[in-house]
């Protein structure tokens, strides 16, 4: 490879990076304070099981592996499942509605936090994450009694 070829590669990859880093500042932009879990779009249980009762229009995307799904996983109408793994292909993403709530979910949140972040991050801005996952939304519903239960 010739040092000229060399130097223009390494250039374009400082744009790219410099304007990756430029669009997750802006993602990132809001999250400070106590405010942070919003900007960041996590949703609690009890908001989440409220917009259930309210018959709201969203969609829960599960991104747990199939042996987790096996378990236990949401049956809300039109809800949808892709390991976080395999998200991210063209026929997944062209699975997740645009004109509905999303809300991510899996065991604990953190596969859920990633995924949901770089959805919102390419354009899905209706993505939202269930804080604690499954783990918390079992955890609230066990302590409030089955009268939270969808």
């Amino acid at each position: 490879m010739s040092r000229v070829r060399l130097i223009a590669m390494i250039s374009s990859i400082s744009t790219v990076i410099t304007a990756m880093a430029e669009s997750y500042a802006k993602l990132f932009a809001p999250v400070k304070g106590a405010g942070a879990g919003k900007a960041l779009h996590l949703i609690k249980p009890d908001a989440l099981l409220n917009k259930v009762k309210a018959k709201s229009s969203l969609v829960t995307l599960d991104v747990r592996p199939p042996a987790e799904i096996g378990v236990f996983t949401s049956i809300l109408p039109g809800s949808l499942t892709s390991p976080v793994n395999e998200l991210f292909t063209d026929a997944n993403l062209a699975r997740i509605p645009t004109d509905k709530t999303v809300v991510v979910l899996c065991k604990f949140g953190t596969r859920a936090t990633a995924a949901g972040t770089a959805l919102r991050h390419i354009g899905f801005e209706n993505v939202y994450v269930l804080k604690g996952g499954f783990k918390a939304l079992i955890a609230y519903i066990g302590a409030k009694g089955s009268e939270h239960a969808c």
